[in-house]
């Protein structure tokens, strides 16, 4: 939005002095400026990432350790220079690790990948009661920046591959933990995420089946192909983007089908739960249904809700407020049956009485 806004600005500028000369501007001078906003766009992306960095251990550094770590996953999906140096290398990307202050080394404890939402977008304080909990009932949790994600410069938000090489960042950040935590059960490892981070749970629990124990989809993007057709050009163009998919859902719908959790369910193996709102003002609710429907058509055994005009639409779940935080609990129940984390709460005082959480 801030890079859209500056680009406007800048181009009313350019053209009101192109008039003022009665002359048309030049195309490279144009481009030049425009260039210099996209990357100061990223520059204060990259400010405010550094900013959300401490705030997460104002927020959480009392319950928690935390650590973020660099690592990597698979080669970029497309490579502007296929030939030029270091193409083929591994994608480096960075991931937040939390871990309860009161654990104890010498039992195993359960994991939860958390990889956030966004098209472009990145893990930010809006989770911190959300974490806190998780860490009340006594999970280690990963959240992976993955391919794509803000404040991390151009090169990161240009490897974006949305559906795809993005689900492997999110397994290898559980890999990592695995190899350098001893002290982490891989037996007990889940997947949660909401909006597009539900898209990415779905689909990880798709490919590896065998390595998650369980998956919570919040409000999942499930449908690209449908998706594409009732958002605006603007969302359009951001999978359309010459680093990216390059081409639009009518020129290849195979391609949005491989990245669509719709089109990839008759692999499902990994207990499910999914959960919807009818007043989602973002994943409409189409999408939700089309993929209960196909889950259904497939057999596939797995739990679902779509609530009735939840209160918060695209949050109804996510929200500090006590409806919100007792939809979360009907969550951590499910994922408490096959994750066995040492602490479970029966209600939201439970959980606020544990400290973790202010009432």
């Amino acid at each position: 939005m801030l890079r859209a806004l500056l680009a406007c600005l800048v181009l009313a500028a350019v053209t009101s002095a192109a008039f003022a000369q009665d002359a048309p501007a030049p195309a490279a001078d144009l481009d030049r400026v425009l260039g210099a906003l996209e990357d100061l766009g990223h520059r204060l992306d990259a400010l405010q990432k550094q900013v959300d960095d401490g705030l997460w251990f104002d927020r959480v550094g009392d319950v928690a350790h935390i650590d973020k770590v660099r690592l990597c996953g698979p080669p970029k999906w497309k490579e502007t220079n296929p030939t030029g140096i270091g193409a083929g290398n591994p994608l480096k990307f960075w991931a937040y690790v939390f871990i309860p202050r009161d654990l104890d080394p010498a039992r195993k404890a359960p994991l939860l990948v958390l990889p956030h939402g966004g098209v472009h977008a990145d893990f930010t304080t809006y989770h911190t009661h959300i974490v806190r909990e998780l860490l009340a009932q006594g999970y280690v949790v990963v959240a992976p920046e993955y391919r794509g994600s803000t404040g991390y410069g151009r090169g990161l938000y240009e490897s974006i591959d949305y559906g795809g090489l993005e689900v492997e960042d999110a397994h290898a950040s559980r890999a990592y933990v695995l190899e350098n935590y001893d002290f982490i059960d891989p037996q007990r490892v889940g997947m949660i995420g909401w909006s597009h981070g539900g898209l990415i749970s779905l689909m990880s629990v798709f490919e590896h089946p065998g390595d998650y124990a369980c998956a919570y989809a919040g409000v999942p993007v499930s449908d690209l192909v449908a998706r594409l057709g009732y958002l605006d050009q603007e969302y359009r163009d951001d999978f359309a983007a010459d680093y990216h998919i390059g081409q639009t859902v009518g020129e290849n719908i195979p391609e949005y089908k491989r990245r669509s959790p719709v089109w990839n369910v008759a692999k499902l193996k990994t207990p499910l739960l999914v959960l919807s709102n009818t007043t989602d003002e973002d994943v409409n609710v189409l999408e939700v249904e089309h993929l209960i429907q196909a889950l259904k058509a497939e057999g596939k055994q797995f739990e679902h809700e779509i609530y009735q005009a939840a209160p918060g639409g695209h949050s109804f779940d996510r929200l500090d407020t006590r409806g919100a935080q007792e939809i979360r609990l009907r969550i951590y129940r499910f994922l408490a049956k096959y994750l066995k984390p040492p602490r479970t709460f029966a209600d939201v005082k439970q959980l606020h009485a544990a400290g973790y959480v202010q009432p």
